[in-house]
């Protein structure tokens, strides 16, 4: 399997490896699983180039508002 060095600053690592240990599961694993959930094609590689994209009267933004009509809210 290839392997791969990173180089990262002390307080990054001692994070990854909380939550490695917290997962119970390897620094490296845990490393190796987040970046392949990062590089998930979730989205057409052209889905942003056609956000915003419909020009459609039905499409609008709201008119925003007022604090005024919030419901009243228990403080704590």
């Amino acid at each position: 399997m290839p392997q791969v060095s990173l180089y990262i600053d002390k307080e990054t690592l001692e994070k990854i490896t909380q939550l490695a240990r917290k997962n119970s599961i390897s620094v490296s694993r845990w490393v190796g699983e987040n970046l392949r959930r990062l590089m998930r094609d979730d989205y057409p590689d052209d889905f942003w180039t056609v956000f915003g994209a419909i020009d459609d009267d039905a499409f609008h933004r709201p008119d925003e508002l007022s604090f005024a009509s919030d419901s009243k809210r228990e403080k704590l």
